[in-house]
């Protein structure tokens, strides 16, 4: 290949980046709001729809063992608070994973209820596109992500929360 035509290809694959995170951002907005409407309305069906019960529980376990392993107790509690780190996610799980714990981060994106429904193209706008594909909410246009979504056959579903633990 010339110089001139890698140059071209080059340019093409640069500005073709952006159009494919826009895409997601885009793909992902209408699950998104789907299951925000779904948290504001109370709505279990479309909420249980949009969201990954057994990545968030992962996610949950996950966070539980390094704070039991970077507890300030003795090996043995660290060891027991890893050890029963996944069945209290499983049975956190059925408790926290519900559209009444998420409604705060429902209201903040602007999805109160009686209030105006924000539009998809503006929750697209406050999506974050990642590098694996998935996309997240911030809490500012360069911040960490709040909550976190992959496209799993066809529907974005929520996979990743970093709110405090209880």
């Amino acid at each position: 290949m010339t110089k001139p035509h890698r140059a071209i290809v080059g340019l093409l694959a640069a500005f073709s980046l952006p159009s494919c995170a826009t895409s997601h951002r885009l793909a992902a907005a209408g699950d998104v709001h789907r299951l925000l409407i779904a948290i504001r309305d109370d709505d279990r069906a479309s909420f249980d729809a949009h969201v990954d019960r057994r990545a968030l529980e992962a996610q949950l376990a996950s966070r539980l063992a390094r704070r039991a392993a970077g507890a300030d107790v003795g090996e043995t509690w660290k060891g027991l608070g890893v050890m029963l780190s996944g069945p209290l996610s499983r049975a956190a799980g059925s408790l926290l994973l519900r559209p009444e714990v998420f409604r705060a981060a429902a209201e903040y994106y602007g999805y109160r209820p009686g209030g105006p429904i924000p539009n998809t193209l503006a929750l697209a706008g406050a999506l974050k596109a990642l590098p694996d594909g998935r996309v997240c909410a911030t809490r500012r246009r360069s911040g960490p992500c709040l909550l976190t979504f992959a496209d799993e056959g066809g529907t974005w579903r929520l996979v990743g929360f970093e709110g405090a633990l209880p």
